[in-house]
């Protein structure tokens, strides 16, 4: 049973695309640890990733923690990180993957250093979650909420392109989808204030970075049919994204011609210290 304050309709928008989740999304970068780490002042003893998808924010902590947990709502994202830790062997009995709520944490009270949300805590109720993570977090705790800006920076026409997809595939979605299976999710932007608002940490901050990766027009393509918007159009109406998939595509692959490219991807985290 899904505990109160949780969104069913959040849960399951990511049912079913775990395998191109996970290929294209970016991994975690390790700027995250040096500077969560900083903010700590030492090695820390457990981390936490909440809402942790298929891993991708999670295996980053593997020779930085003695104990790093991932913790998961949806089964089919869930599955998938215990299937890269399965393929890892003995070499990862540090960590370790359960499912879990972000409000209702499988923790002892005080007993983890520094908790995670990489690409999620907007999908959460933002009051009853800090409430539980200030809990489960060690006084001088770290509390890190990191995103992604959308569309990876390219070239202009690209990105209005991308934009173009991601609303168009918005707005069909509130058409063709029951009110009651529509996912919700708080601003981005607001994510600061709330952290402070809850008056549960003595100092917050937001810390903005970027991280080069490389890209190809397969990636940069796959990133943008990897949103939950897409996808969950494209499981109720498959052909109605057709001609505007196929004018993006288009114009990426010309853009890319072949070639993989290092492309800037800028991250905003929001922190708190217990």
């Amino acid at each position: 049973m899904i505990p109160s304050g949780n969104s069913k309709a959040n849960i399951d928008r990511f049912l079913g695309y775990q395998n191109d989740y996970d290929r294209y999304r970016p991994e975690a970068p390790p700027m995250v640890i040096e500077l969560l780490t900083s903010y700590l002042g030492r090695r820390p003893a457990h981390v936490a990733d909440i809402g942790c998808g298929t891993g991708l924010s999670t295996f980053l902590w593997k020779a930085a923690a003695d104990a790093v947990t991932g913790v998961e709502p949806n089964t089919d994202m869930l599955g998938k990180a215990q299937d890269k830790l399965r393929l890892l062997g003995s070499g990862a009995g540090n960590l370790s993957f359960v499912q879990g709520y972000s409000n209702q944490l499988p923790f002892d009270t005080e007993s983890v250093d520094i908790i995670t949300c990489s690409q999620s805590f907007h999908w959460m109720d933002p009051g009853s979650t800090l409430q539980e993570i200030a809990r489960c977090l060690r006084p001088g705790g770290v509390f890190a909420a990191y995103d992604c800006d959308w569309p990876l920076v390219l070239q202009p026409a690209i990105e209005a392109r991308y934009n173009r997809l991601i609303a168009a595939s918005d707005a069909l979605l509130a058409e063709l989808q029951p009110g009651a299976d529509q996912a919700s999710k708080w601003d981005k932007e607001g994510h600061l204030n709330r952290i402070k608002a809850s008056g549960r940490f003595t100092y917050a901050r937001e810390i903005v970075f970027h991280n080069m990766e490389s890209c190809d027009a397969h990636r940069y393509i796959g990133l943008a049919l990897s949103q939950g918007g897409v996808q969950s159009l494209l499981k109720l109406s498959p052909a109605s994204l057709e001609q505007d998939i196929a004018e993006f595509s288009a114009e990426v692959e010309e853009f890319f011609q072949g070639r993989t490219l290092q492309v800037p991807i800028s991250y905003r985290m929001r922190t708190g210290v217990k």
